[in-house]
């Protein structure tokens, strides 16, 4: 299964709660931004984006990109963060 960054700005905070449930049901995740999650999942970057659409209204924001093995790199991000991207 493959890593993906999900990132968005959503213009309504009343579709935050719809939206995080929504990427949690992946059930594989870690939250290392406030907007940003990143989801291990066998499904595409097409199929994401169209579920996440699904939570988000007409003015907001999605992205969405698989990541590569070996190619990230952070600053001070919760410790638990680091832990699960290795783990990958």
């Amino acid at each position: 299964m493959a890593l993906y960054l999900i990132s968005y700005d959503l213009i309504q905070t009343k579709n935050y709660p719809k939206l995080h449930d929504a990427i949690r049901k992946y059930g594989n995740y870690c939250k290392p931004l406030e907007s940003t999650w990143i989801i291990q999942t066998a499904d595409t970057t097409i199929n994401i984006r169209d579920y996440c659409l699904q939570y988000i209204d007409i003015d907001d924001r999605l992205f969405v990109v698989k990541l590569e093995a070996d190619t990230a790199a952070w600053y001070n991000l919760p410790a638990d963060v680091p832990n699960w991207l290795k783990a990958r």
